[in-house]
């Protein structure tokens, strides 16, 4: 067994296990190489692949980017995202997708990639609060930092298996001499998981910017290269040090740590700090779900270090002391949790309302929406949406005021609740416009909710007060059995909005069902 660094890098790259990346992937690395690449360019290329092209759509329209609008194509994604997004994304999905053709008894394929998007976040949430503008970019730095680990396992699985048991009897031991994971790669194998990480991602084709991260993660402070890389090598750093505090036997250790270094590297104050310990936990789980990672429950660092502060006072207390520090630390940790746990319903209540109406917001809707096609198709069940517009809404808030306005779309959202089942959903879909999804619905009863809504609001007297105001409501509605029909979730939002569409400009105050199969397209209903 050789442990010449050159001849292992040389037997890395030449070996037929080095994973390879999509076909996809490595063309968009060389197009985004090149000056003269257009978002066209791009926005083309990634569209060949439509499974891709599905999760990038889904990750771009999800609490990841938060962005107000709904991204419906690629083209879009490219123009609003932006280059460098919308490559770390593909890339993103791109590794996460790479699987070896050996297995290792000692080294996990999947919780490796679960360590890899803990660092992913971590990096991403950094970038954040220092005020990176390409806070993607650091998350794919953070998945990568440690990808020399995965093609060691891929390409030389023996000799790595020895690196993977004596680190693993070093932390038995709870050896504290301070050597690093790196030094017994270095004399078992001859060279570095990052260095070999580097070489890997450089065959690839990765640019610098990705590529010095990997090199440098484990020693910032020796990092020489250009100045605009420096923050996401110190990102990469802090974020393995985030990785430990999830996944060590000492996390208070690396706590402390990353506090320390994050001000020393980066200037970060304790606020900011505080900001990314705070959110970690909540950005995994929801990153884990964007990019189809399954992991399990992930606790909070408050929680982790309230643990292993406990598991240190218990070293030497007398059993019956014990016992009692276990009762009362298990009914303080309950407390915590039941804090958390309503703080997080706080949030979740807070993301998902329109803060001005109190019914779902757009984002909601899109995953309420979702989850009844999907539940729809498997008990092969009808669906009904509804676009509800206030006809001539500016004109009335020009006359009237913007309070009176906003008067009447709180009140108009409360009483069009009431006409509908509690099962149903009534969210705001954008400005004067609400959508109403009605599940286990055909178009008959779609039709006739539609109109019982319809006439309410006509009869209705709004009130605020100090005077009453009247007003009308068109409304375009779609069907779909999701078993039968083709047809996806875009669509149907588009086949209520052109019903929605065909009602106002047919005289306002009116119900149209979008009917393809008729040759007169349109059901008219006043």
């Amino acid at each position: 067994m050789t442990t010449d660094p050159d001849k292992v890098l040389e037997s890395v790259l030449l070996s037929k296990d080095l994973p390879t990346l999509p076909i996809i992937a490595s063309q968009l690395l060389t197009l985004t190489a090149s000056d003269e690449t257009t978002l066209t360019d791009i926005a083309t290329l990634v569209s060949q692949d439509m499974a891709l092209s599905a999760k990038v759509l889904r990750v771009a329209n999800s609490s990841f980017y938060s962005f107000p609008q709904q991204i419906s194509s690629i083209n879009q994604a490219v123009s609003i995202l932006g280059i460098n997004a919308v490559r770390s994304l593909v890339l993103s999905f791109s590794f996460l997708a790479l699987e070896s053709r050996k297995q290792s008894d000692l080294f996990d394929f999947h919780r490796f990639w679960e360590h890899a998007l803990v660092g992913a976040v971590a990096a991403k949430l950094i970038v954040e609060q220092v005020g990176g503008r390409d806070s993607e970019e650091a998350f794919i730095c953070g998945l990568l930092q440690n990808i020399g680990q995965l093609v060691f396992a891929a390409t030389m699985n023996k000799q790595y298996e020895e690196v993977l048991n004596q680190v693993h009897a070093k932390e038995t031991n709870n050896d504290v001499s301070g050597s690093h994971d790196e030094d017994i790669e270095s004399a078992v194998i001859g060279c570095t998981h990052s260095e070999i990480g580097f070489a890997a991602a450089k065959s690839w084709g990765l640019p610098e910017s990705l590529l010095l991260p990997i090199q440098y993660h484990h020693q910032p402070d020796t990092y020489q290269g250009p100045e605009q890389y420096r923050k996401n090598v110190f990102a990469g750093y802090l974020a393995d040090l985030l990785v430990k505090i999830f996944h060590s036997n000492d996390p208070a250790k690396y706590h402390k740590q990353f506090r320390t270094e994050a001000r020393r590297l980066l200037g970060l104050k304790v606020l900011e700090v505080n900001n990314i310990l705070r959110q970690i936990d909540r950005t995994i789980e929801q990153s884990a779900h964007y990019f189809g990672i399954k992991i399990g429950p992930v606790r909070s660092v408050a929680e982790i270090l309230q643990e292993a502060n406990l598991r240190l006072s218990l070293i030497n207390l007398s059993y019956e002391e014990m016992n009692r520090e276990l009762i009362k630390s298990k009914m303080e940790l309950e407390k915590l949790s039941e804090e958390l746990a309503q703080k997080n319903r706080l949030l979740e209540n807070l993301a998902n309302i329109d803060g001005l109406t109190e019914i779902s917001n757009h984002r909601f809707f899109q995953n309420f929406l979702d989850a009844e096609l999907n539940r729809s198709a498997r008990h092969d069940d009808t669906l009904s949406l509804l676009l509800a517009d206030i006809d001539h809404f500016k004109r009335f808030n020009d006359t009237f005021g913007h309070q009176t306005g906003d008067f009447l779309l709180k009140e108009f959202c409360r009483v069009a609740r009431e006409q509908i089942r509690e099962y149903d959903l009534i969210a705001r879909y954008g400005g004067e416009e609400f959508v109403f999804i009605l599940p286990q619905t055909g178009h008959e009863e779609a039709v006739l909710v539609a109109e019982k809504i319809r006439k309410k609001i006509e009869e209705y007297v709004f009130d605020d007060g100090r005077d009453t105001y009247s007003i009308t409501i068109s409304i375009g509605i779609a069907c779909l059995r999701p078993a039968l029909e083709n047809t996806t979730k875009n669509e149907l939002i588009g086949l209520a909005d052109q019903a929605l569409y065909s009602a106002k400009k047919e005289g306002r105050n009116r119900v149209k069902l979008y009917q393809p199969e008729k040759k007169k397209k349109w059901f008219s209903l006043s």
